[in-house]
């Protein structure tokens, strides 16, 4: 199958009904990147009173740009989290300059690329262990790629490096599925997800007590020794940044490896030649692709505090702000075709995508995230002569800013 995106509605869209925590909007979210593009670049949703940013030149600037925008009342707009005490669990993704600057350096002084490098052999082990389960039980070779694989790994991963013990890892994956769904119509944390917060955190300042009397080799210890001439990170900081590694670490990379498999899957011309060379160059554009394409992070948001004026436009100081990267990957005056997935772009558009963010905000876990994906993907095109998504049976996972999904049952031929 070879769809083709239509976006013919784009012009005939009300954008009056936009609005990011509509499932029907998730579902389908291109038509209305295009709309907003074209006709209201500068977009006021005058109901819920937020504004949204989604030609890249503007979502660009706006990922770089400190004066007159802010990140102190955190990256989402679901009502609990867009407080100025955001930091307490978002840590420097809600904080401006100079407090974001400090707490990213101690941060980077323990989690490295050489901690991030050191972390492939326990990928290529969990994926092998997990990839061959789910082979094993699969019934004519299906499985749910999202259940048995993609939603288990970087959690698992995650939790390898901050040194949360195996058994407790399926519970801390439970809790923090529970953060960030959202039913249709619900615009904040659901009461099971505040709950599940709340013990994240008590189990991580359990952890960091444990640490402290039994250091380790682990991230966990590792932040608790992190040092510099500001001094080192407090406990509360600390527990912010592993709830940031639980929530930004997870989810986003599983959604990352489901949509990577649905697109392709999609795509008879493209899926043939990444499955005939495990060792090619192709797995690396396909998940570079697949940033670019469907995004796991949608939006990011920012506070308004000086006038922000675009395109005869004007967000008044005390906006909320939504910087709509998933728009902005799809902006044709960046990519050729935007709105067809190609394994083939060129690394020159491929490096234009704003998935990451950008600026001092770039995501810190932006080499895990394609660390994982990449060896992910490998192994699977090491096992896969051909594979097939149920696209009637799939279930998306809805959240205002994170696309992907919760179950992606798959058919794999074996080699």
């Amino acid at each position: 199958m070879n769809p083709a995106v239509s976006l013919t509605a784009g012009p005939d869209l009300d954008l009056a009904r936009f609005d990011i925590y509509d499932h029907a909007v998730q579902d389908d979210p291109l038509p209305w990147y295009a709309a907003l593009r074209d006709r209201a670049p500068l977009f006021h949703h005058t109901e819920h009173d937020y504004w949204v940013l989604s030609r890249h030149a503007d979502v660009h600037w706006a990922t770089r740009e400190d004066a007159g925008l802010s990140n102190r009342m955190g990256v989402t707009l679901d009502a609990s989290a867009w407080n100025e005490h955001a930091h307490l669990v978002m840590s420097f993704l809600a904080m401006d300059p100079p407090e974001t600057t400090r707490l990213r350096r101690l941060v980077s002084r323990a989690f490295t690329p050489r901690r991030v490098r050191e972390l492939a052999p326990t990928v290529e082990r969990l994926t092998e262990t997990y990839l061959d389960a789910a082979l094993a039980r699969a019934d004519g070779g299906s499985f749910d790629w999202i259940a048995d694989v993609a939603g288990r790994i970087p959690m698992d991963v995650i939790s390898d490096m901050m040194g949360v013990p195996e058994a407790d890892r399926a519970e801390v994956r439970r809790l923090s599925d529970l953060l960030v769904h959202r039913e249709d119509g619900l615009r904040d944390v659901p009461a099971v997800g505040i709950e599940a917060s709340m013990k994240l955190f008590e189990y991580y300042a359990g952890m960091l007590a444990e640490r402290r009397r039994r250091p380790s080799d682990d991230l966990t210890s590792a932040l608790l020794n992190a040092e510099d001439e500001s001094g080192r990170m407090t406990d509360s900081e600390i527990t912010a940044f592993l709830f940031l590694m639980v929530v930004a670490g997870n989810e986003t990379t599983t959604k990352l490896l489901g949509n990577a498999v649905f697109h392709l899957a999609r795509r008879s011309d493209q899926l043939p030649e990444v499955l005939a060379d495990p060792e090619g160059p192709l797995v690396d554009s396909w998940v570079e692709e697949t940033l670019r394409y469907d995004a796991s992070t949608q939006y990011v948001a920012r506070l308004v505090t000086e006038p922000l004026t675009r395109h005869g436009v004007t967000a008044p100081a005390g906006s909320k702000l939504l910087l709509a990267l998933g728009a902005a990957n799809h902006d044709e005056s960046v990519f050729t075709d935007p709105h067809r997935f190609d394994v083939h772009r060129g690394a020159d558009e491929l490096g234009d995508h704003l998935s990451f963010g950008g600026g001092r905000h770039f995501c810190l876990g932006a080499n895990l995230a394609r660390l994982e994906a990449r060896l992910v993907l490998k192994a699977l095109v090491g096992r896969a002569r051909h594979l097939e998504v149920d696209e009637a049976s799939a279930v998306r996972f809805y959240s205002a800013n994170v696309r992907g999904f919760a179950h992606l049952p798959i058919t794999v031929t074996e080699r």
